[in-house]
Parts: structure tokens; sequence; C-alpha cells
């Protein structure tokens, strides 16, 4: 049986409350062509691989957009991502890139599996020129994914990942920590960086392929606190 998904019923192939098209429209508004941009947790490019309709692709593809687009991650899969255009792998906690070297930073679904959020925010500092931008999307703590990922442990990510959402490949599902994910957090971890964060609700994505769940979980998102179904999406200006 399909699973469902409610894109499928819309024009475009993305819902009116997509996340991903409110992320990357709103990067796609910084860029600039002489730009260098490093995604930070670019992991193998997974969304690459999956069924995404052609306008997301375009959002999401930076590179031919700006000079360079680099991906970096600890995981060695990243040296085969496809979509940038040059592959650096972290060790031990360093990006092997120059000091002001990139004019934009993008952790997307990355700063919630982050331990040592000060040394992570070091290393994005180091590599962002002065006026540079930092722009990452993550669950709020006080998430219903969020909690729910603490009730049920890291030990058991994985396969409740697959459970709620079907289409998800194993190898894409990452231990969390939740250290810097509600807006205080943010504020005190970049303290004196200009800040656009806000909390945006998207359609519900855990929701195990089902239609009828799906509508019961887009329900409950129009009532819980906004906290509780939300994300941070964060933009961060470098002083």
């Amino acid at each position: 049986m399909k699973s469902y998904d409610p894109a499928d019923e819309m024009l475009g192939g993305f819902t009116s409350r997509d996340g991903t098209i409110e992320f990357y429209n709103r990067i796609n508004a910084l860029l600039q062509s002489g730009f260098k941009v490093l995604d930070l947790g670019a992991g193998r490019g997974a969304w690459y691989y999956g069924h995404t309709p052609e306008y997301k692709r375009i959002l999401r593809t930076f590179k031919g957009k700006v000079s360079e687009y680099i991906g970096a991650d600890v995981d060695t899969a990243v040296l085969g991502n496809p979509t940038t255009d040059r592959n650096v792998l972290i060790k031990d906690g360093l990006v092997p890139l120059g000091d002001g070297e990139v004019d934009i930073v993008i952790s997307d679904w990355v700063l919630e599996h982050i331990v040592d959020v000060a040394s992570f925010k070091r290393e994005v500092d180091r590599v962002l020129k002065p006026g540079g931008f930092f722009c990452a999307r993550t669950p709020h703590s006080f998430s219903y994914v969020s909690l729910a990922a603490r009730v049920i442990g890291n030990s058991s990510h994985v396969k409740f990942l697959r459970w709620v959402q079907p289409n998800r490949k194993a190898q894409d599902a990452f231990p969390t920590a939740y250290q810097c994910n509600t807006l205080r957090a943010v504020s005190r971890c970049f303290e004196g960086w200009k800040n656009y964060t806000y909390l945006y609700t998207a359609e519900p994505s855990y929701y195990f392929g089902s239609k009828l769940v799906f509508h019961f979980m887009n329900l409950m998102h129009r009532l819980l606190p906004r906290a509780m179904t939300g994300s941070l999406f964060i933009f961060l200006r470098k002083p």
C-alpha cells in the first residue's frame, strides 16, 4: 500500500505550509553569485535521492547559483554528496576551511544532534565572514517530536523513525541532543549576532504514512501551542 503524502494532492507537489519551501526561499533571498556557501552537516545529500518536486529541487540546489557550494560532515558519506562543488570531512570538530572563508553557513536538521554547542558555534564563527549568515532549521526543544525522542531514547531512535516515517532511510537517522533548541538558547549561544530567528509550524511530518493520522495531527498543529508543534528557523548575521 502506497504511503500517503498530502503534497501529492497539491499543484506543484508541495503543501500550503511546507517548511522546506519556507526555509530555502529565505536562504535564496540572501544569495549572491559571488558567495561561498557551506552546508554544515550535508551528509550524503539524502534529499537529492528522494521523490522531490522540481520546484523544491531548484530551491535546494545552490551549485551553479554561487561561486562555490561546499558540503561538510563528520560522516564519510559526505564525500560522495552529488549536490555540491566540493566536500570536506570534519575531524575532531574542525571544518577544514580557512578563517572567514564562507558567506553563508547552512545547517538543516543538524543542530538537534550537536552535543558540544559551544565548539560548534566557534567553528561557525571561525569560517564565516563578518556580516555573513548562519541559517539553520531544527525542532523546538518542547515540540512533541523532541519530547517523543527523549522518551524513546537514542537506542530506539532509528526504529521509531522508520515506523512514523516509512520512507525514511535508516542511514539518515541520527542520535539527538537538543542542546540549543529554544529561542532563548539560540540568543544566548549567539549573543551579539543580529537575530532573525522565528518559530514556524509546518505540515505534520510524522503520521505513519496514514491520511487519517495526518489530518488528526494537522488539527493538533492548529490547536497546540506553537512551541509544541513548531521548528526553529534560525537566521543569524555575524557582527
